[in-house]
């Protein structure tokens, strides 16, 4: 049940000057007390258990941090970095966040536009029949009709007074949905940078394991080349041929396998940049991505401003805590403002006369009494959708700290396996040399020299692996902390044409 209080004036011939100043007034003194009350809680930051300095011990200082370098400084690769900005131009994730900002902004729009009057015009003409109301045109007794012509045209005006909140909790909570969506951009945009980055890491590693293996390949067909003359000249037996033959197709095999491997990475990198499916132009030289021998990771506390997903998680606990407010606000009463003034009268030629102008003003108050606990179990909602939204935020902190810790570590011990790898194939090298001249000398059969080519073919893909591994944990180390557009690089230099983002500042409710 709810109690409707209202009450109110009409009537005829006041002047619309009249009218209107009192409208005015009224809305001043209205407008004075609902800015005094606002109910529900004010958003606070939760006290989180945020570590004093990383896990894995980072270089540098511990305020610097690689993720004030902005992409297109980081990336040294010319092609890399062209590839990124048309990533950043054509991807459809990214125009898709975009476009949900736009959403977000227009609905944010919506609920400001319920703290304002609403003037509405209202033109009205039609017949009337004073007998029974309606419109029909009814004969009278000497069949003549009774119906006459009426119209009107009248200003309305209606404002709720938002004096306990509800308009005002609800607009700060789509304005921090707004703002969610924001951060959920400058996400998308993230990860766009790195994909793109990773992919064209990868492709370059796969280029490098092709090269490997066509260079193999010619080796090891001088190779059958050799045991073939050596069985005919009846030297060795026929099996040194055929295992050197076999060595040879296993070469091959991975020759297609890389060239698969290949297409696929250009397909994917293709996708990333909003093409469709073709070759990607990339740097064709043998130099990987720079790795900085020292990475400063900054300190653990500045996630919290930094990474968009915690940024997000952050506005979203905002709006659920604005949506209690809003909630608590519909279980007291409701107050609104409603005021007319128009024109109206049975003869058109009469109707803009002073005796035809109409005018009234209601100012109404409803009250929720009983509905069964529906108001009181919907405050029991939105605290527990903010109770989520609190544990939702700490996980993704949490979640951040893994990442970049974990990030730290792979980076730390990919660099010592990529220098473990490079002594291996030195080493490998040297015990094939040193098989092949057994092998000549007669001092050793086939299958030891066919054990080392094997051996250094692995330690050489092997070392391409580690390598793009190396490359891959710094851009993931990038990413974790939250890189990409720093405060202080908000655009690239000039002529590089990078984009800017714009960093969204987490405000808390006034």
């Amino acid at each position: 049940m709810r109690r409707n209080l209202g009450w109110g004036l009409c009537g005829g011939g006041m002047s619309g000057w009249g009218i209107c100043g009192w409208v005015v007034c009224a809305g001043s003194v209205c407008t004075g007390l609902a800015l005094g009350c606002a109910v529900g809680p004010d958003y606070e930051r939760p006290a989180l258990s945020v570590p004093q300095q990383w896990r894995t011990e980072a270089d540098a200082k511990a305020e610097a941090t690689i993720a004030n370098v902005p992409w297109w400084e980081l990336f040294k690769d010319e092609q890399l970095q062209a590839l990124i900005k048309v990533a950043l131009e054509q991807n459809r994730d990214l125009k898709i966040a975009i476009e949900r900002i736009e959403e977000a902004r227009a609905t944010y729009g919506i609920s400001r536009a319920d703290l304002y009057p609403k003037l509405e015009a209202e033109v009205k003409g039609g017949g009337l029949n004073p007998s029974n109301g309606s419109l029909l045109h009814t004969p009278n007794e000497n069949g003549d009709s009774d119906t006459t012509g009426f119209g009107s045209v009248s200003a309305n005006f209606s404002w709720e007074i938002d004096f306990f909140g509800r308009i005002r909790r609800a607009n700060e909570a789509q304005r921090a949905q707004m703002l969610a969506s924001e951060e959920a951009r400058r996400a998308v945009a993230i990860s766009l940078v790195t994909d793109v980055a990773t992919a064209y890491v990868e492709l370059r590693g796969l280029d490098r394991g092709l090269e490997v293996a066509k260079g193999t390949i010619a080796s090891r067909q001088e190779n059958v080349q050799y045991a073939k003359n050596r069985f005919e000249g009846h030297v060795t037996h026929e099996v040194d041929w055929r295992q050197a033959e076999a060595e040879l197709h296993r070469i091959e095999s991975f020759v297609f396998d890389f060239e698969r491997q290949i297409a696929l990475k250009e397909n994917e990198l293709s996708f990333l940049l909003g093409r469709n499916p073709g070759e990607i132009l990339r740097n064709r030289s043998a130099e990987d991505q720079p790795v900085p021998p020292a990475v400063p990771a900054g300190l653990p506390a500045a996630l919290l401003e930094r990474r968009p997903d915690v940024r997000k998680a952050e506005a979203e606990l905002m709006s659920a805590t604005a949506r209690i407010g809003e909630a608590k606000a519909m279980l007291y009463p409701r107050i609104s403002l409603t005021a007319s003034y128009g024109l109206a009268s049975t003869d058109l030629s009469n109707l803009v006369d002073a005796q035809s102008q109409t005018w009234n003003i209601f100012a109404g108050l409803l009250q929720p009494i009983f509905e069964a606990g529906k108001n009181t179990a919907r405050v029991e909602v939105r605290e527990s959708q903010q109770r989520q939204a609190v544990y939702s935020y700490e996980k993704t902190l949490l979640q951040a700290l893994r990442e970049v810790e974990d990030s730290l570590i792979s980076l730390k011990k990919t660099g010592e396996q990529r220098g473990a790898q490079g002594a291996r194939l030195v080493a490998e090298r040297q015990v094939l040399e040193l098989s092949e001249l057994r092998y000549k000398g007669g001092v050793a059969n086939y299958i030891e020299v066919l054990d080392s080519q094997r051996s250094l073919f692995n330690a050489e893909i092997d070392d391409l692996a580690s390598a793009t591994d190396h490359s891959r944990s710094l851009i993931r180390l990038y990413k974790a902390l939250g890189g990409g557009w720093p405060a202080d690089h908000a655009q690239a230099p000039v002529g590089e044409g990078a984009p800017a983002a714009e960093p969204v500042a987490v405000q808390t409710a006034q």
